[in-house]
């Protein structure tokens, strides 16, 4: 995966993404992607910029905006980390234009910078797998606000054409390219 995206021609930063819906293995699949990857390479977590539960739509915006259109003019991208325990925003990160960006999350594969994505991968799994994964990750508490968040990443997903657009589609459970 690695080296098809660092193998196609690029004027500035490669961006890969790695979306998917949650639990699907798309954080895992990141750090194994940015640990084989050679150069300057950056990571983003799409978990980041979401405002709590209900902030998908305006993460997705953040990113466009604030980190990949930055990059795309060879600037610094900034964006404010949501903190998920103070449910508020924390510091600030600055991602500097390098070699590779690997943006991993619900709505990292945005349509509004689809032209400047190297590399689409879509993550994905059985939704029972999925939730027990979310579940042991965010709290038995937690299991609630899967539904809505579900719903999002749907609505997400059908708009942008997500899962139709991936270059790669990936089983997360197994690793396996489908």
């Amino acid at each position: 995966m690695v080296a098809a995206a660092l193998g196609r021609p690029a004027s500035g930063t490669r961006i890969v993404c790695l979306d998917g819906p949650a639990g699907a293995g798309k954080t895992t699949m990141a750090a194994a992607v940015v640990a084989a990857a050679p150069g300057d390479v950056a990571l983003l977590h799409m978990d980041d910029v979401y405002e709590g539960w209900s902030g998908l739509a305006a993460g997705m915006e953040v990113v466009a905006r604030d980190v990949v259109g930055p990059l795309l003019e060879g600037r610094p991208g900034r964006y404010r980390r949501w903190d998920w325990y103070a449910m508020a925003y924390a510091e600030e990160h600055e991602v500097s234009p390098g070699d590779l960006l690997v943006v991993e999350g619900v709505g990292s594969g945005n349509v509004v910078y689809a032209d400047a994505t190297t590399l689409l991968v879509w993550v994905d799994g059985p939704p029972d797998v999925r939730l027990e994964r979310g579940v042991a990750r965010d709290g038995e508490g937690l299991r609630a606000q899967w539904a809505g968040w579900t719903a999002q990443e749907e609505t997400v997903f059908a708009a942008h054409r997500t899962r139709q657009r991936a270059d790669l589609v990936v089983d997360g459970v197994s690793g396996r390219v489908c």
